[in-house]
Order: C-alpha cells, then structure tokens, then sequence
C-alpha cells in the first residue's frame, strides 16, 4: 500500500528539491571557476541546503495557510469555537475545498429553508388576516348600520342582530380552531385512550351532518353494519370524521354520494375510508392540502364556510396517535380520505 504524504509535505519537497538543483548549480558553477571542484564536499552541502530549505517551506507553508484558514474559518463560522479549540485546523488543501463546499452546501440548504419558511408564514399570516377579517367586518356592519338608525326598526334590529351574532360564531369557531391545532402541533393536546364502536360513532356523526347533506341532496353511506371496535381518543376522532365527511359535503357534486368504508387492514389495524364522487383535487395542490388555511376552491370554498383548518387538525390528531392518513383523488371521479387506527385487541 503506497504511503500517501500530506500535500503540504509534497509542496515542501519539490520546491526544496528546486532550491537545492539551484543551489547546487550555483556552487559548482563557482567552484569550477574559482575553487577546486569537490564532489563530495557539493553533495554534503547540497544534503545540507535541501534539508534546511524543506523544513523553512514547509513550516512557513503551514503557517501562512493557518492563519489564513484560520481567519476563514472565523469569517464563516465554519467550526464552532469549541471544535476549533479541541481540534487543529487541517492545512491540507482537498480537505478545507471539502469542508468549504459542505459548509457552502449547508448554508445553501439552511437558506433555501429559511425562504420556504418565511413564504409560509407569509401565507399564513395572509390567511389569518384574511379569515378574521371577513367576519369582523361583517359584525362591524351591522352594529354600525344599527347604530346609524336601523335599530328603530324592530324587525331590521332583529334580522341584523341575528347576521352579527353569525359573525360573532364564526370568529369564535375560528379561534377555536386555531387554538385547538396550537395545542396539537405542540403537543399539549392529551388524548384520552377508549374502547368504542367506530360505527356507532359514524353513525352518529351522519346524523349531525344529516341536514348539510340534504341541503345538497348528498347521500351519506355508511358500508360497515357490524360493530368495529377500536382504541382512541373517542372525542378527537368524532372530529376527524366530522371534519372529513364535512368537507366531502362541502366539495360534493349536488345529487352525489359521501361513503364512509371500515375495513380491517391487518390483525390490529383497522383503515377508515371517506369517499366522495365530487370533482376531485389536482395532483399538485394534494401535498398542501393538510396546510393550515390551504384551500383547494380559493373562491368557493369561503361562501361554504368554516375556518380552513379542518385538514390541518385532522392531520395532527392522526398523528398524535401514531397512525397515518392517506388521501388519493382524480380530477372528474372523485376523492377518498383514509386513515389508520388501533384495533381493539380480542383474546
């Protein structure tokens, strides 16, 4: 196995070995000229000089590219001051264009992050701002035409009073929600571990959403009739559904069909599907659907209500359970919303 020598050593050597040639030269030439010429004597010297000229390069190399490198790695922060105490800066050339290009790489990265970052918290503010202020202003115009006069008018003061109070709901759902995904994306949220029948909790949940599906003349389908027994947090997966097959109402073609299928996936997991035959979502707005305030209808989607966090929120109950949620649709046939849970263990 051939010894690899650090460049520096290599650098030193040739250029010593250039000095040394040089040197050489020189004192031959002299000698010839004006002394008697002694092989000897030239190639003790010449010894002597390559010896000397190596060990002056190559401490005067690695000094010069320390205090560079070193200022460099200062500059950038490349190695964090403790790193640096405990270990020497290399003066190997390859190995600093290494760390320089991973440092780069990295930084490029870091930044590249950050802008994403700051583009979805400018979105989110954007849809925050947007969100409230769509119900504030409307509240604001009724009281303020009430207080202009039309509160005289019984029946106008009623009617405006009932829109403001509609307003008042929908911040309030709103707030709701935003404290309620706060709570789960820092994990404040605890969840209450049950036995429970799911298909009595889809059931039920059919029959909170019964009125919105008929107002579409939307059919709610519930394929499994035996009782499927799991282990959750009861409450935080009724929202699940609500929120799922709620948005499968609201997205809906008029005259369409809403289908909640449970099936078993293996021997402790059960697969929950929630399947519509409404327009569908484009392959491209799928992996931003579980955005907070992401909407796939920017226009329509508002007129429907609720607060755009729907997705969000179910995304991070699922999650807070260790269980996974899928989504497949196709433009024109439809979607299905599925996701995971604990089955309840039978002896």
């Amino acid at each position: 196995m051939a010894i690899r020598f650090k460049k520096t050593y290599k650098f030193a050597v040739k250029s010593a070995l250039y000095v040394t040639l040089f040197t050489l030269a020189t004192f031959g030439l002299f000698s010839y000229f004006f002394y008697q010429f002694h092989l000897g004597i030239s190639l003790l010297f010449g010894l002597f000089v390559f010896v000397f000229a190596f060990f002056v390069i190559q401490y005067r190399v690695e000094h010069f590219i320390y205090r560079r490198v070193k200022k460099i790695y200062d500059d950038v922060s490349l190695l964090e001051q403790s790193s640096l105490r405990s270990q020497p800066i290399t003066t190997d050339m390859a190995t600093l264009t290494r760390e320089v290009k991973k440092f780069a790489m990295d930084k490029k990265l870091e930044i590249e992050a950050l802008k994403i970052r700051e583009e979805y918290r400018r979105e989110f503010l954007g849809n925050v701002s947007h969100e409230l202020k769509t119900p504030l202003f409307m509240v604001q115009g009724y009281l303020s035409t009430l207080l202009d006069g039309a509160m005289k008018d019984k029946n106008l003061l009623k009617k405006y009073l009932e829109r403001a109070e509609h307003g008042v709901e929908r911040l309030i759902f709103i707030v709701k929600d935003l404290d309620m995904i706060t709570k789960l994306e820092t994990g404040d949220v605890h969840l209450e571990y049950a036995y429970f029948d799911l298909v009595e909790l889809t059931q039920r949940v059919f029959e909170l959403l019964e009125m919105k599906a008929q107002k579409k003349n939307i059919s709610l389908d519930l394929e499994s009739k035996n009782s499927v027994k799991v282990y959750a947090d009861q409450e935080k997966i009724q929202q699940v559904l609500t929120n799922l097959i709620e948005n499968s109402i609201k997205y809906g073609k008029v005259g369409g069909t809403t289908e909640v299928t449970i099936e078993s996936l293996t021997k402790n997991k059960v697969i929950v599907r929630v399947t519509d035959n409404g327009e569908g979502i484009e392959k491209n707005m799928i992996p931003r659907l579980f955005e907070r305030f992401f909407r796939v209808d920017k226009s329509g989607a508002r007129s429907e209500g609720g607060s755009g966090l729907g997705l969000a929120i179910v995304k991070h109950i699922i999650e807070a359970h260790n269980e996974k949620i899928y989504v497949e649709s196709q433009i024109g046939v439809g979607s299905e919303f599925s996701f995971t849970l604990e089955k309840m263990k039978t002896n």
